[in-house]
């Protein structure tokens, strides 16, 4: 109907067609917005403004249409509107949804003029490309320079804190909401729940999630996705039931059901898992999808179940994808399954031939129990191919720094003290009657040389750091890749 309006009025100005292609982009078509702002380059009734730029760039970002918000950025110079901030900053955007930050970087300090729109925008883009240090940099230059924190701006710094799990900075973002007045604002209440939860501080994600006067949907899945990283089904279920009773009326959404699953699953709870994916279409109408069948295949996996997943993935009514075969593979890995992990990694290695991590595990799995000439064959395959194992990391915040660490790392400042205490946990825990678990150290060594494998793992390194850097009594929280 508005189209039809739209197409037979007798004389348009820009404001309708902005308005025309901004419909088009809030009714989730961009392709269409597309058209129309081609169909008005063409037909010339009137000149583009900023305000046309800026909804085109809605659409170029919202289609991931790269190639065309790259011709829009040229004509944007050529026509005089390359320092407009507010074309600028959707530049920023358009680039930062597209996953091309270097040109999001190139733009943004290509802007004389920064209003806080361009600050809020950058962050975000830092903060949706997981380049979360970045981040937190460009928030502390923004304070320098006078910049106001908004609602967005601490939603957007909060998820970075929630991405490395930095307690101690998302504590101060906490206290700056509270003293901008703003913690209770929707997005940042939820930005609030779900930093906490992915730090595992579940009281104050909690209390976070109580104290808000208005709740939406991501809120809900924020809590919930903080209980299931911390593995309290038997908490996920209950708020679940909450959600949904009619004193709350709240719509479960795909995200909550991959929440609930995900707890279960890492609780080892096989028959609520079971029971609430039986649920998803027959009561709630949603269809299962790829994350869904992959948290099955976890749930069943975890808890030793690996032929009954494999079963389980036989059966489904859609090809399964990298994440349900990683999750057979994974399982396979734990429970010392070689044969069907074989089966899984074959299945990966088809749909994602390149993924160092995928031929990692395998190799892993066999050498674990043992199979040295299989696992090397598959290491050998990976340098054949030109496959290379990322360094897998581990840090840990201290001090409002963060300290990251690889395998056998000696970079650090502190090395010499990290490798004393290193030494002395290993003679405390010898003293214990502690026996290193050697299967770990997935390398065909001696056994001597084996459990020096073990004691220099990346995670092992950052608790010993730990230890010396952060006062007795104080919580020690590790993220490993």
């Amino acid at each position: 109907m508005r189209r039809r309006c739209f197409d037979e009025m007798p004389h348009r100005n820009i404001a309708t067609w902005n308005a025309c292609i901004s419909n088009s982009v809030l009714d989730g078509r961009p392709y269409d917005a597309s058209l129309k702002f081609v169909e008005l380059l063409r037909l010339g009734e009137e000149p583009p403004n900023s305000i046309t730029f800026c909804v085109f760039l809605n659409a170029c970002s919202d289609g991931l249409y790269l190639k065309l918000g790259q011709q829009l950025h040229g004509y944007v110079i050529r026509f005089g509107f390359g320092s407009d901030v507010s074309v600028l900053n959707g530049m920023v955007d358009f680039y930062g949804k597209c996953h091309q930050v270097k040109y999001s970087e190139l733009v943004f300090n290509e802007i004389n003029v920064r209003n806080g729109v361009s600050w809020c925008t950058m962050l975000a883009v830092y903060e949706q490309n997981d380049i979360w240090d970045n981040a937190f940099m460009l928030f502390l230059k923004a304070r320098k320079e006078g910049i106001k924190p908004t609602e967005f701006m601490l939603s957007s710094v909060l998820s970075a804190c929630a991405g490395m799990a930095v307690l101690e900075l998302g504590r101060s973002i906490h206290g700056l909401a509270v003293k901008a007045c703003i913690e209770h604002n929707v997005f940042v209440g939820s930005a609030l729940v779900d930093m906490y939860g992915k730090c595992g501080i579940i009281d104050n994600c909690e209390s976070s999630f109580y104290e808000m006067p208005e709740r939406n949907l991501i809120t809900w899945n924020a809590v919930m996705g903080g209980y299931a990283h911390q593995g309290c089904a038997d908490m996920a279920l209950s708020l679940f039931e909450e959600m949904t009773s009619e004193s709350h009326n709240v719509v479960p959404s795909y995200v909550t059901f991959v929440c609930v699953l995900t707890a279960c699953s890492r609780a080892g709870a096989v028959k609520n898992g079971m029971d609430i994916f039986e649920s998803m279409q027959k009561k709630y109408g949603i269809e299962p999808g790829p994350e869904h069948y992959a948290c099955v295949v976890d749930i069943l996996g975890r808890a030793g179940l690996v032929e009954r997943a494999y079963d389980f993935i036989k059966k489904m009514p859609v090809p399964p994808t990298v994440s349900v075969w990683g999750a057979l593979l994974g399982a396979c890995r734990v429970h010392g399954k070689p044969e069907l992990g074989k089966v899984a990694a074959d299945n990966l290695f088809r749909l994602d031939p390149l993924d160092s991590g995928n031929h990692v595990i395998l190799s892993n799995m066999f050498a674990a129990t043992g199979r040295w000439d299989e696992a090397n064959l598959v290491r050998k395959e990976m340098k054949d191919v030109g496959i290379t194992k990322g360094a897998g990391v581990s840090w840990i915040s201290a001090k409002n720094s963060i300290h990251i660490f690889q395998a056998k790392d000696t970079t650090h400042e502190r090395y010499p003290e990290i490798q004393a205490m290193l030494a002395k946990l290993r003679r405390d825990m010898k003293a214990e009657g502690y026996i290193a678990d050697t299967n770990s150290a997935l390398y065909d060594l001696e056994e001597e040389e084996k459990e020096s494998e073990v004691w220099h793992h990346s995670e092992k390194i950052a608790l010993a750091f730990g230890l010396i850097a952060i006062p007795p009594g104080v919580p020690i929280r590790i993220t490993k890749t």
